[in-house]
């Protein structure tokens, strides 16, 4: 007769390293994410001179609103605030960027 195979226990040292774990994966991709955001920013920073002046204060307004959200990610990645506080952030960086992007089209339209 055979025995029942025996069952591990999941204890509390086991959900702290699944989270843990889970904690790193996230802080690596925020991480990775503010990187990207920080290489979008640096290849479009050097094409900004060539513009006029209006056209140059707009795309750098756009552009610091990247590096904001990428500091944002650091902060994530950091601890330092909370995936709903980086999504809030993030929502409200989106918005602004539809914002100056709705108000440069309204000003295409009325020139």
């Amino acid at each position: 007769m055979q025995s029942a195979p025996k069952v591990r226990q999941v204890g509390a040292k086991d959900e702290v390293r699944r989270v843990s774990l889970t904690r790193r994966w996230r802080s690596r991709r925020a991480l990775r994410s503010a990187q990207l955001l920080d290489e979008v920013v640096d290849t479009q920073l050097p094409l900004l001179a060539a513009f006029d002046e209006e056209r140059r204060r707009k795309s750098a307004d756009y552009l610091a609103e990247l590096v904001a959200l990428a500091q944002d990610y650091r902060y994530y990645a950091n601890g330092w605030i909370d995936s709903r506080e980086l999504d809030r952030r993030g929502q409200r960086t989106m918005n602004r960027l539809a914002r100056m992007r709705e108000e440069s089209s309204a000003r295409l339209i009325t020139d």
